[in-house]
């Protein structure tokens, strides 16, 4: 487009240009502005300065269309623009054409009865609808439109474009819907498809009104709310997705994704972004990826490992609620450390647990704790006191030695200490990484544990974080006690959000799926293609999800809320970013930039 203004020369009189003309000559309209540099129009295609544009019209229809025919077409995750034309036709010169039609082919049964051929069926089924059709229309149930479908698609080579091309005549002749380009016709269809309202191609097709509803254009899914946090922007219409855990009939979530996909800086935003909302957030950090989240937050950071100063005394009783009994909370204790020794000692016989199980009772009784006394002002036993304990009974020979280790060998300052860690800030990390590998499910298990007293004690409205929970999956009691935090944190005002990379692990546990099935919200980033038949089966996820999965990039994937599922993409802020990357890249130029920081000051 030229600014034929901006290249005329304005004289005076005596032939000399005049300053406030060149003035105004010179000023930009707005279209100016807004052209490209260049236009070319070719018969299949325009080359729009750095882009490509073709132009595709819908040139046959079904004698059925199905409700959501066009919904894969608007949900196509490419760049191109779509243009419904309606013409609505009168009813009355719609019946006098119907009329005319119905005549002939009437004419042309009667006139093929007359020679004796064989009936077509063809023809008997157009007299069939054309007659439905002249009947409702008469009745006023059904109105006639000329329809026209225009979709311009855009690349940046003609590769791409005729890429684009081949994916919507797939998808639309599965439906025996038919696309066309619009060939020596390029400009006047671009034309069409711009926001204008010109119907320059008036290529149509006749619609009554039912076929014509199912081309209703704003299908795909909205995840705006009123409140909540931001996850991200919807990948179809932009839109921003904005939902809020605590709404829903559970608070819990669940994350897959591989190494490398986001999962850490999505749930790092999410972290961040509660926080604000009045919620307090814990979580159990296997690689000491939020350390640095804590201290820019004001939290609380426990390393727990073999020579840590933090430590948690599994014997440790929580105070009884109004609504619970001594009783109750000392027999659920007791089944805790049950299943804690059956962990830390590789296992139970039958007898075994049957001995372990007194013992534990006789422990609690050294300190007078019992169902019928007050505890809550009672120091607790410790480990060397169960140890004590079992030393006086038959048959505990080799519970003695498996349980010496943890009282007296190399892991004996993990355990056998009061508990010096307190979790009442708004935010709580406890790092694993530090632990030995033999000793992470029991660190684990816990820690999940003394959160769970903790959070029976106040009624507030927490997120518990449970990254890499693959390794609680390992172990059948870690494993159980995490989906009894699923299925009973409600009650508490306790939202669980259970991350992982290895699907396998997590879905193959008999209580992968029950987690998965108490959780309302699903996020899904990129996937492994060993996993994805695995993760496309479980969630009935189409071919076209299935793919957008396997080529999602970093915080790209799909969000599930209830029944709702949109393709999100996680964005952060500048600020927020350099809080949560997880990138080593960053998180390297983030440790000297302070480490230089440090050092200008001192």
């Amino acid at each position: 487009m030229e600014n034929q203004t901006a290249n005329k020369e304005v004289f005076d009189v005596s032939g000399s240009i005049l300053p406030t003309d060149i003035y105004e000559a010179a000023n930009l309209d707005l279209k100016d502005v807004l052209a490209p540099a260049a236009v070319k129009v070719t018969p299949k295609q325009i080359f729009i300065g750095e882009k490509i544009s073709r132009t595709l019209f819908v040139i046959s229809y079904p004698r059925y269309l199905t409700q959501d025919w066009f919904t894969p077409v608007i949900n196509l995750d490419k760049v191109y623009d779509v243009s419904i034309m309606i013409h609505p036709v009168e009813t009355e010169k719609a019946l006098r054409t119907f009329q005319k039609k119905v005549a002939e082919v009437q004419s042309q049964i009667n006139d093929r009865e007359r020679k004796g051929f064989v009936r077509d069926p063809v023809l008997d089924v157009a007299y069939e609808d054309l007659e439905t059709l002249r009947d409702k229309l008469q009745q006023a149930q059904e109105k006639l439109f000329d329809v026209g479908i225009y979709i311009t698609i855009y690349g940046t080579e003609e590769g791409e474009v005729d890429k684009v091309e081949t994916e919507l005549k797939s998808i639309l002749d599965s439906k025996l819907v038919y696309l066309k380009p619009a060939v020596f016709q390029q400009e006047q269809a671009f034309r069409s498809v711009l926001p204008l309202m010109t119907d320059e191609l008036e290529v149509h097709y006749k619609l009554n009104s039912s076929p014509l509803s199912s081309i209703f254009p704003f299908v795909s899914f909205d995840l705006t709310s009123d409140k909540g946090i931001l996850w991200g922007i919807n990948r179809h219409n932009a839109s921003l997705v904005l939902f809020d855990r605590f709404s829903m009939p559970n608070y819990n979530s669940v994350t897959f994704a591989v190494s490398g996909s986001g999962k850490s800086f999505t749930t790092k935003l999410e972290i961040i972004r509660t926080l604000m909302f009045d919620a307090d957030v814990i979580v159990i950090d296997p690689e000491r990826e939020y350390q640095y989240l804590a201290e820019a937050t004001g939290g609380r950071y426990f390393n727990i490992s073999l020579t840590s100063e933090h430590h948690i005394n599994p014997f440790d009783l929580p105070a009884p609620r109004e609504d619970e009994s001594p009783a109750d909370v000392l027999r659920s204790n007791i089944i805790f450390l049950v299943g804690l020794f059956r962990i830390m000692l590789g296992g139970l016989t039958p007898e075994e647990d049957a001995i372990v199980d007194r013992a534990i009772t006789e422990t609690y009784a050294l300190k007078d704790i019992s169902p019928e006394t007050d505890f809550t002002s009672v120091e607790p036993p410790l480990l060397t006191d169960f140890e004590l304990v079992l030393s006086g009974m038959e048959g505990t020979e080799s519970l003695l030695q498996r349980l010496e280790k943890y009282t007296k060998g190399t892991w004996s300052g993990f355990m056998n200490m009061p508990t010096n860690v307190d979790i009442t800030k708004r935010f709580t990390v406890f790092s694993v990484r530090d632990m030995e590998d033999e000793l992470k499910p029991v660190a684990v298990y816990i820690i999940t544990h003394h959160i769970w007293t903790a959070i029976r004690k106040e009624l507030r409205k927490r997120l518990l974080v449970v990254d890499e929970a693959w390794w609680m999956m390992k172990s059948e009691d870690t494993a159980s006690f995490l989906f009894s935090l699923a299925k009973r944190g409600r009650k508490y005002y306790l939202g669980v959000s259970t991350i992982t990379q290895d699907v396998n692990d997590f879905l193959r546990s008999p209580y992968g799926l029950p987690i998965l099935t108490n959780s309302s919200i699903q996020v899904l980033l990129k996937q492994s293609p060993t996993t994805i038949d695995l993760v496309q089966q479980t969630f009935h996820l189409t071919d076209e999800e299935k793919y957008l999965l396997l080529e999602s990039g970093v915080g790209e994937g799909l969000f599930f809320a209830g029944l709702k599922h949109v393709a999100i993409k996680v964005y952060a802020s500048y600020t927020e970013e350099q809080i949560v990357t997880s990138d080593p890249a960053q998180v390297l130029a983030l440790t000297r930039a302070k480490e230089e920081h440090r050092m200008a000051n001192s």
